[in-house]
Parts: C-alpha cells; structure tokens; sequence
C-alpha cells in the first residue's frame, strides 16, 4: 500500500490503503471494496449485506462530507445506485480537478462511542499520538490528550483517563461502556506501527466505534513523508 501511493507519487494513501495497514497490524476495521460503477457498487453491497456505506474515493479529497460524498444507512441495491450517482455528480461539481478512483463501500458498523486515535510528528520529539472523542466532537470540544512514541501500558491507560470525556467511556446514562482494555491494545499498536515505520508521517483512526467487546475503525487516514 505504501510502495503503491509511492509509485504513483502520491503522500496521501486512500481509505482503502489506509485500512488495509491498519488490517495488517491488527486493528479491526469495516469491511471495504471499490466500486467504479452503480452497478459494482449494487453487487458489493448485495455481497457485504445492507445497510451499507458510500464514500468517494478520491486521493485529492480529504473531507468526503463536504463534497457530498458521503451516502450512509443504504438499505437496497436502488438506493445503493442513487447514492453513487448522486455523490459522483457532487464531487465532480465540487472538485472538478479531483482524480476520482471511484465509490468505496461498506459495511455499515454498529453505532458505538465514537473516539479518535491520531498520530502526528514533532520536530522536536518525533512521533506523538493523540487519544480523544472522535468524530464532530473532536473539532468541537478538543478533548484530547497527547503521549511521545513509544507508549507503554501505562502511558495508553492514562491517555484514555484523562480525557473529560472519559465518563462516555464507563457507560454514561445506560449508553454502553467501551471496552478500555482493547482502547489500550490500538494505542499500542499504533504506537509500535509508527515506531517501525519512519515513512509514516501522519495518521487519524476517526471515529473509531467503541463496545464493550471491541472496537472498529470506520474512517482512517494515513499520510507519507514527503
């Protein structure tokens, strides 16, 4: 995946790339193929079983809700085909310079907590990881913590702990509680993934949906060094 977007010059990997390194370090992620069509788009979701998913997939587009490209909670193959003529007709409007790959889909995840992972890298320290809640809420409340690669056990366990937000975590108001084991276990990963892999220069795990028995990655970004 990293040799591919090499080759063809590019720094910023696609989902798929993305989640593809993040199945080989073993974090879980949604299941995800690419459509170039309405019709492959209609018989990947037929296959996955709906509800499913669409986004653009695009090396030139970062935030896929801006330009319409986002269709989610797709229940049958005609909406399925709707949804990718219509995201197609935005993107292009939107962003008529952008190389479009196609339609990613997939599975749609059970909804859960919603938490951020991110890497990014400072001149002075190197690879730093950040822990927070995910999705909207991590432009809106900022509610993040910050440890230097690596991490240990210990340090993955404070991160979670100091967050506000770490109540949502424990089971707030009868909402379910996230398992903060298998938090610990992907921060760890991530940790030691960006600790071998030098090339790696930005990555944002966002949302990732947490359970009481696991977590899954439903949107990821990987960036190289230049």
């Amino acid at each position: 995946m990293i040799n591919s977007a090499r080759k063809d010059g590019r720094t910023v990997l696609t989902e798929i790339e993305s989640k593809g390194l993040l199945k080989e370090i073993g974090i879980p992620t949604t299941q995800i193929d690419l459509a170039t069509s309405d019709k492959e788009a209609v018989a990947m979701s037929e296959k996955l079983g709906f509800p499913v998913v669409l986004k653009v997939a695009s090396p030139d587009i970062s935030h896929k809700s801006d330009a319409g490209g986002v269709k989610v909670g797709l229940k049958n193959g005609h909406e399925v085909a709707n949804a990718y003529q219509e995201i197609m007709k935005s993107v292009k409007q939107k962003f008529p310079q952008a190389k479009i790959e196609g339609v990613s889909v997939q599975n749609m995840a059970r909804a859960g907590t919603e938490i951020i992972i991110g890497m990014t890298k400072d001149a002075q320290f190197g690879p730093v990881l950040m822990f927070g809640l995910g999705g909207v809420w991590v432009e809106v409340l900022k509610d993040v913590s910050f440890r230097i690669v690596p991490l240990t056990r210990r340090d993955a366990s404070e991160m979670i702990k100091e967050i506000r937000g770490y109540p949502l975590l424990q089971g707030y108001r009868g909402t379910e509680a996230a398992n903060v084991t298998i938090l610990e276990d992907l921060l760890l990963k991530v940790s030691e993934f960006t600790e071998k892999t030098p090339e790696i220069k930005e990555m944002d795990l966002n949302p990732i949906f947490a359970y009481k028995d696991g977590a899954i990655a439903v949107d990821a970004r990987v960036v190289l060094e230049n």
